[in-house]
């Protein structure tokens, strides 16, 4: 039943890339009916695979569109022609939500804007997932997560340390599955809404706000005249939050925020009590006051022990502290295999693969992945669930009107 949260509800997806799919994704993954409608080109995503950019080399599966599109049903149409936009509004007549990554003036060429849709669809739920907002002189200039969410958005400039001489790079799509998380949140949310008043919303969501929401710390110390940066600097706030480098070249992460709590019980741990009795590390003013010899003392303790030595230890004392693990550490991790966090994707006569699973869960269980849609597989199928004929279909074929 929870994997079924959204079970009866239609979504009608017109989306490309990573940001908004998702969105789209995650509503699946919790039962609702997600028809992506497709140009009869596809998805500009697909064709990155001419990159290497996604493609699992063992199943020959796009892995990247994939995770952003699993779960759906696919329809491909050219909208601009009639007859598509009359196979598009014959979906949105039934369809609980709108969620789209197409900017302003493409909607409105459509007649998908807001105004005239929600007059027609009253209950509607219309979602927009954008790069810089629905307002403002750039409201309608194009945004991805590396332009919108990190370098726009402060991420670049913040975690770059200023030695450097350019930004560093941003990891593949972090902005577009955040924001498509925050996305599918507000689509919830604002289905609760109707359910309340019997009337849909506008939700949206933009990139540029996501990057400002997580970099929430750094915006308020901006917001008291602060200059946010990264910096090569360890521990000069407190040095037990901070990276040790261990004997074999690895790191351990302290993360003692009440570090008067756990600083004894640490020095009993690696057998130096007379650090707790030092007054210069007595509490935290004056491991403060001394931040350099403290953090000189602990980078001496680390070094003495290997890795795997530190993590052994540690996991014998109630504090808080982390591996710094590589990526594909994580795909054995005990606590991300106890939690299902990496789920299989059922093969249905095709090859198996696995995905990250959503990072919500309803009764301690994830829901089950579904794969994703090939471009147009579903294209036959729902223009009969909307009552058009073999001969109507083998038409709109005939004129190019689908594939």
């Amino acid at each position: 039943m929870q994997q079924g949260a959204f079970e009866g509800v239609r979504v009608v997806e017109l989306a490309q890339w990573v940001f908004v799919p998702v969105a789209g994704a995650l509503l699946a993954d919790w039962g609702a009916d997600v028809v992506r409608v497709d140009k009869p080109e596809g998805d500009p995503y697909r064709a990155l695979a001419t990159q290497g950019i996604g493609v699992d080399s063992g199943s020959g599966v796009n892995l990247s569109v994939a995770l952003a599109n699993r779960g759906k049903r696919s329809l491909a149409v050219d909208l601009r022609t009639d007859e598509g936009r009359e196979i598009l509004h014959e979906l949105l007549d039934g369809a609980d939500v709108l969620l789209t990554s197409f900017r302003p003036e493409a909607l409105e060429r459509l007649g998908l804007g807001v105004d005239e849709v929600r007059s027609r669809y009253p209950r509607l739920v219309y979602a927009r997932g954008t790069g810089y907002g629905m307002r403002g002189p750039d409201a309608g200039m194009a945004g991805y997560d590396a332009s919108a969410f990190f370098a726009r958005g402060g991420l670049a400039h913040v975690l770059t340390p200023p030695d450097r001489q350019y930004p560093i790079n941003q990891r593949g799509a972090m902005g577009d599955r955040n924001g498509g998380m925050a996305l599918a949140f507000g689509i919830a949310a604002a289905l609760l809404g109707r359910a309340r008043t019997g009337e849909g919303s506008v939700v949206d969501v933009s990139l540029l706000a996501m990057a400002m929401w997580t970099l929430s710390s750094d915006l308020l110390a901006a917001l008291q005249g602060g200059e946010p940066r990264a910096s090569n600097d360890r521990g000069t706030a407190n040095p037990l939050v901070a990276a040790y480098r261990t004997k074999d070249g690895r790191h351990i992460q302290l993360m003692f925020l009440e570090s008067d709590r756990y600083w004894a019980p640490f020095c009993d741990l690696v057998e130096r009590p007379d650090l707790a009795s030092d007054e210069r590390f007595a509490d935290h003013h004056a491991r403060r006051a001394n931040a350099a010899a403290c953090v000189a003392v602990l980078d001496e303790l680390f070094v003495s022990k290997t890795f795997a030595e530190w993590k052994d230890l540690l996991h014998t004392l109630d504090v808080p502290w982390a591996p710094v693990q590589a990526v594909e550490e994580l795909l054995d991790d005990p606590q991300v295999v106890a939690n299902d966090y990496i789920g299989d994707v059922a093969a249905e006569g095709g090859p198996a693969y696995r995905l990250p699973s959503v990072p919500v869960q309803f009764d301690e269980h994830p829901p089950d992945l579904r794969r994703s849609p090939e471009h147009g597989e579903h294209t036959e199928t729902i223009l009969l669930e909307l009552g058009y004929g073999w001969d109507d279909i083998t038409a709109l074929r005939d004129t190019a009107v689908i594939p």
